[in-house]
């Protein structure tokens, strides 16, 4: 079996350190070189990450929410519980008082 010091110092030494200093310098590149590097494939995942958190507040939002419209539109009670508290609504015969903040 051939050793990795004998490569490097056999007859094809110069050849051995070329391969070794091209794919050194591909691979350096390819880490940190311009265009679509490792880097841009992390920062990336990073924001894909993000969004999709994101997504998912928004999708736990809008169930509440739609929770909330499905129990005011079909319970009136509720509504009318939503209204007086929301708009200040009073129904007929209901006392409203009045209190004024100094």
């Amino acid at each position: 079996m051939v050793r990795f010091k004998d490569i490097y110092n056999g007859e094809h030494k110069k050849f051995a350190y070329f391969v070794t200093g091209t794919t050194a310098l591909f691979v350096a590149l390819w880490l940190v070189g311009p265009g679509t590097t490792v880097i841009h494939w992390v920062r990336a995942k990073i924001e894909i990450s993000r969004q999709e958190k994101i997504i998912r507040e928004y999708r736990q939002e809008n169930a509440i929410l739609q929770k909330r419209y499905d129990m005011l539109c079909n319970q009136r009670d509720t509504l009318e519980k939503f209204a007086r508290e929301q708009f200040h609504f009073a129904a007929p015969g209901d006392d409203v008082y009045l209190f004024e903040a100094e």
